[in-house]
């Protein structure tokens, strides 16, 4: 099945506040206020001037995403990243470019990374489909389908009507509930193995012991058959 991935996030539309214009020169004793008034503008205009820095470098990484420049675009993500680092209230810049660096990840093949970066936004916003879609995606391609069904699970949780996180699971429960199967086939050959080698020292096997159910009890019991 061909999976279309998402895009990255569009940036963020950030206005910068023009600044304030300067007010008359106050009488002493009255500059102590508008000082502060004054400092409080000045650190919102940062504010918004280093999310516009950081919706900037966003938006230079989406170009380069678009051209298959996967490389270049994780190296703007990441600034555009420590630029909001910086910032309060800059979760969700955050993980925005938390997910897009996971769908980079993807397109390069690296999952487990794809996967953390796609944690890292979840971390920051809860409920990003997005990113519990790639994450769960990635998880699909590395045969983690327990995981992948969860995400998916999680995804119909938040928004019902999505129709991708239905097909997914619908999908991957078979598959989920087979490498299991495979998976308790394969560790119950090893214990054979393992009792056999033991066993064989007193020329018995495991073929000797048979598990017999009690049918008024319905517990078990082991007998031996030569």
């Amino acid at each position: 099945m061909v999976i279309i991935e998402p895009e990255p996030e569009p940036e963020q539309n950030e206005s910068v506040m023009d600044p304030a214009p300067a007010g008359p020169a106050e009488d002493e004793g009255s500059g102590s206020g508008d000082e502060s008034f004054e400092d409080a503008l000045t650190e919102e205009q940062l504010r918004e001037k280093a999310i516009g820095q950081a919706n900037d470098a966003k938006a230079e990484g989406n170009k380069l995403f678009s051209e298959g420049k996967y490389e270049d675009a994780l190296s703007k993500y990441e600034t555009a990243l420590q630029i909001a680092s910086e910032i309060e209230s800059s979760e969700e810049i955050r993980s925005m470019c938390h997910a897009n660096r996971a769908i980079c990840f993807s397109k390069l093949g690296k999952y487990d990374e794809t996967i953390k970066e796609c944690t890292r936004a979840l971390e920051l916003n809860p409920s990003y489909i997005k990113a519990l879609l790639r994450r769960g995606e990635a998880h699909e391609k590395l045969e983690h389908y327990d995981e992948a069904i969860a995400d998916m699970k999680k995804i119909t949780e938040l928004d019902p009507s999505n129709d991708h996180a239905r097909k997914s699971l619908r999908r991957l429960e078979p598959i989920a509930a087979e490498k299991r199967e495979k998976m308790k086939e394969e560790m119950i050959g090893k214990l054979k193995e393992m009792g056999n080698s033991v066993l064989g020292k007193f020329g018995m096997s495991i073929d000797n012991f048979q598990a017999v159910k009690d049918p008024n009890t319905g517990s078990y019991s082991i007998q031996f058959q030569k």
